[in-house]
């Protein structure tokens, strides 16, 4: 996978945003993804932020026969934990910390930045908010899960110890089982980390509860 600079979709909730939402999307999706539920957040009276949509690259994905199609890392079979694609999650680590360096450049700090995404950009917040060097505001992990799980312990960073963590899943998912969320729950809880749990009756998804929680938990971040 080549490292090119990632293109992004913004949208602001007010002029000069105190902080940022960096959102990643899922497999075979793209920045536009997202878009539509920053109004269904309901942040009004939130301090404004900055969200960044931005767009995987386009890679052959083993498990898809090896079609083209918008990926932070290939995924080799169903069982997505059991052979991983260490080199590009590592790649794509580097894209996403490069977007925050651009926001910090235009005057938000990484303490008022949030990493989002939802299955494989679930995935990869986690993968560089765990290991980022620079204390960031919070992670929103949807219907995601812990990548290079057996690494954490030794390349995380104390520095974000103590960010929130929302972590959300549907009961029903057929694409990454609740048992996988669970399982990287308890390992970020075993290392410390504050998680808040929550669970839907849904598939691999989202809900109107899930999106007021989101909300919810987004203006307690910005607050």
């Amino acid at each position: 996978m080549s490292n090119p600079e990632l293109q992004t979709i913004e949208i602001e909730t007010g002029a000069d945003p105190f902080g940022a939402v960096i959102w990643m999307h899922g497999l075979g999706a793209d920045g536009e993804d997202f878009v539509p539920i920053v109004r269904e957040l309901n942040l009004h009276g939130c301090l404004p932020i900055r969200f960044v949509f931005p767009h995987a690259p386009v890679i052959p994905v083993t498990v898809n026969n090896g079609y083209e199609m918008r990926a932070w890392y290939d995924i080799f079979e169903s069982d997505i934990v059991k052979r991983e694609d260490e080199a590009g999650l590592r790649e794509s680590q580097s894209s996403i910390e490069r977007l925050i360096s651009a926001q910090n450049s235009r005057g938000i700090p990484s303490e008022r930045i949030v990493l989002a995404g939802f299955s494989q950009g679930c995935a990869m917040a986690l993968q560089v908010s765990l290991r980022y060097p620079e204390k960031l505001a919070g992670v929103l992990c949807l219907s995601g899960y812990l990548p290079l799980s057996s690494t954490i312990a030794t390349e995380s960073n104390d520095v974000n110890r103590s960010m929130p963590i929302f972590m959300a899943h549907g009961k029903t998912d057929p694409v990454i089982p609740l048992q996988r969320a669970l399982d990287s729950r308890d390992v970020l809880n075993a290392l410390g980390y504050r998680v808040e749990w929550h669970e839907y009756s849904m598939p691999h998804s989202l809900c109107p509860q899930e999106i007021a929680d989101v909300g919810t938990w987004l203006r307690s971040v910005f607050i």
